[in-house]
Formats: C-alpha cells, sequence, structure tokens
C-alpha cells in the first residue's frame, strides 16, 4: 500500500473550504501555518512538494464585498485578481518564515493541452524543484474562460501531478477518503483503505460536492485518480480540515488510496515509446555509449537532422550504422536542431541568438 513516507515528488490539492472561512471570508492562517510546517518537513527529508491551491476567488470576493451567491464570469475574474495577491502573499510569507522559498504558477486547460505550453511548464517546474522552490499552482482564473478552465482544482491537480512527474497526489478534502455512497446519508456507507482499479462498481458510488465553497465533488476526484495512476502517480483522499493534515496522513489518518500500476518514470518512458517519429537524428559513436549510460543526448554529438518535427515532438535516435537506439522528444524544431547539431552546449546561444537548453533530448524524454 502507498504511504506518504515515500513519497519523492508530492502534489497536494488544497481546496478553497480549507483556506478561507466560510463566515468571514478570510484566510485561515493558522490552518495554513500548520500546513507550511508539514511541507518544512517534507522538504528537509528530500521530498519535492508542489502545491495546488484554490482560494484566491474566495479571499477575493471577501475583500471586494461582492454578494452572496454565484459570481458572473466577470466577478469571479475580479475577485480572483484580487484574491491571488492575497493567496501567493500568505503562502510566500508562511513558507519564507521555514526558509523555504515560494514560487507562483498560475495555469489554464490550454497550457496542457497544448504541447509547446506543456513542455514549458514541466521545464519550469522542474528547475523550480531543483533549486528548492515549492510552486504554488493555481488555475488563471484571471483569463480563464468556460472553454479554457479545468474547472476544479482536483483535475488541476492531476494535471499537475503528470506533468511534473510526481509519484503521489494527496487531495486535501471535507470527507476523509471515497466511501460506498454519502455517509451523511448512509449509516451504511463503507470507506475503501485501497483502490486499485477504478470499475463502473466504483465510478457508479461517487457522489456531488457538498461543500458551499469547493466545486469539486467526488467525481471530480476519480476523473483526478484516473489521470494520475495512469501516469504511474499513486493518489489519496484524505480530511483536510484538521491541524497538520500531511503530518495526520502519515500518521494513520483515515485516507483512501489509488494506487498506480508503474512509476511515473516507467509509464512515461512507455508512452514516448510507443509514438510514431516524425524525425530522425544520427549520432556519432561516444553519444551513443553516453545516452546508453543514462545521460540526455547533447548537440555535440548530433551527425544528422532529418525529417519534420517542432519541439516536443518524437524523433528516432539512430547511431552511424543506421541501428535504432531509442526515441525521444526533442527540445529543439528541425531548423533549430540542423543549425546547432555538432556544436557545444556553450556555443548554441551564439547561434541561435537566444539561451537554450543544453540538451537536445533530455534522459527523461527518452525511451529505449
Amino acid at each position: 500500500m502507498a504511504a506518504l513516507k515515500d513519497a519523492r515528488r508530492l502534489v497536494v490539492k488544497i481546496g478553497s473550504a480549507l483556506l478561507v472561512d466560510r463566515a468571514t471570508g478570510a484566510l485561515r492562517a493558522d490552518w495554513l501555518e500548520g500546513l507550511a510546517d508539514d511541507v518544512a518537513r517534507l522538504r528537509a527529508r528530500g521530498t519535492d512538494v508542489v502545491l495546488v491551491s484554490s482560494g484566491s476567488i474566495a479571499l477575493g470576493r471577501g475583500t471586494l464585498r461582492l454578494p452572496a451567491g454565484a459570481l458572473t464570469l466577470e466577478q469571479s475574474q475580479a475577485a480572483a485578481a484580487v484574491g491571488q495577491i492575497q493567496l501567493a502573499g500568505a503562502y510566500d510569507t508562511a513558507l519564507a518564515a521555514r526558509g523555504l522559498i515560494a514560487a507562483q504558477v498560475l495555469l489554464t486547460l490550454e497550457d496542457s493541452a497544448d504541447r509547446r505550453r506543456y513542455l514549458n511548464t514541466r521545464a519550469t517546474l522542474e528547475q523550480l524543484l531543483r533549486i528548492g522552490a515549492v510552486p504554488i499552482v493555481n488555475e488563471n482564473d484571471t483569463i480563464a474562460t468556460d472553454e479554457i478552465r479545468y474547472g476544479d482544482n482536483d483535475r488541476l491537480a492531476a494535471q499537475v501531478a503528470v506533468t511534473a512527474g510526481a509519484d503521489q497526489l494527496i487531495l486535501l478534502s471535507d470527507v476523509d477518503g471515497f466511501y460506498s455512497a454519502n455517509p451523511s446519508e448512509d449509516a451504511t456507507a463503507h470507506r475503501y483503505d485501497t483502490i486499485a482499479d477504478i470499475t463502473p462498481e466504483i465510478e457508479a458510488m461517487a457522489g456531488d460536492a457538498t461543500s458551499g465553497l469547493s466545486k469539486g465533488g467526488m467525481k471530480t476526484k476519480l476523473m483526478a485518480a484516473k489521470t494520475a495512476t495512469a501516469a504511474g502517480c499513486d493518489m489519496a483522499i484524505t480530511q483536510g480540515s484538521v491541524m497538520r493534515p500531511l503530518a495526520a496522513l502519515e500518521s494513520g489518518a483515515p485516507s483512501t488510496w489509488f494506487t498506480a500500476q508503474g512509476t511515473p518514470q516507467q509509464l512515461r518512458k512507455a508512452w514516448i515509446g510507443g509514438m510514431k517519429a516524425k524525425g530522425r537524428l544520427t549520432i556519432d559513436a561516444g553519444a551513443a555509449r553516453a545516452i546508453q549510460q543514462g545521460s540526455s543526448l547533447l548537440p555535440a554529438g548530433v551527425t544528422s537532422v532529418s525529417g519534420r518535427f517542432g519541439r516536443g515532438d518524437p524523433v528516432e535516435i539512430i547511431d552511424e550504422d543506421g541501428a535504432r537506439l531509442g526515441l525521444g522528444l526533442t527540445r529543439y524544431n528541425l531548423a533549430d536542431a540542423d543549425r546547432i547539431k555538432g556544436l557545444r552546449s556553450d556555443a548554441i546561444r551564439d547561434v541561435l541568438g537566444y539561451p537554450a537548453r543544453a540538451a537536445l533530448i533530455h534522459r527523461d524524454d527518452m525511451a529505449f
């Protein structure tokens, strides 16, 4: 069974109802301080942490004194613009007090649907985590309209987990797991400790949201679980309103774990390996040895480029005898790859005219 103590890279989803007091519209500062303690403890033992946080609209509507009830799109976007500043500031203050750096990342559905934006997001998250920052991700409500919205942060969190290559996703919720029926309505409902397969019967048990501030119900949590586990990421649903919710989960608090079949790395490489190549890179013997030993493919080892491909497309990697070595997602389009082939990484900027990535194909984006 999955356990939080085993997490290498963790994504935590935080809903509005946990961060914002429903009666006053004010931030629950004491709860956030406890969460920051949890994050600091995880970071101290080497776990990467990404927070996917709601709360900007709920905070902003209180500051703007908008009326109760459903907001118009324009009111929601205005509230988000005001509340996002408060939310980012609160996370920055709480994490800085524990020696951690907060980084704000705002996304829309388009950012994961578009290959170029997806790759940019992945590279940004990877760099932030590499330097020890804690990314705070939220939907960019100030510009998102219905057709480019995730609509709930459960699915956003799952997509962030996939993008970041996380091995665990925790949904801090207003319930302590997945039940066979709504426990507030059915006394016979029981909680599942582990779900290895999301069957039609499991899906039929899902209900809708009951919280006045959150929009995601159990159906969206199951959708998130499908996305996460398909990418090798275990997912847990647990009660988030308690102080130090991650510490409580690690100490055995009630929860439901959805288990993945394989690791993020294994499943990502399997996904890449099943793609159809749009081009070909021929590499020299030195580069062939390097990638077979786990290194990224640098431009210096590339002797020729062919095909029709853009950044992020799959390309075939072959040696000088024409033998296929593997498949990888290129970080350059055909024209730029051809211009920098055979060059040392420190010479790329002079040729392309802008700071560029050292690897033509990163080792995490190769399948053999």
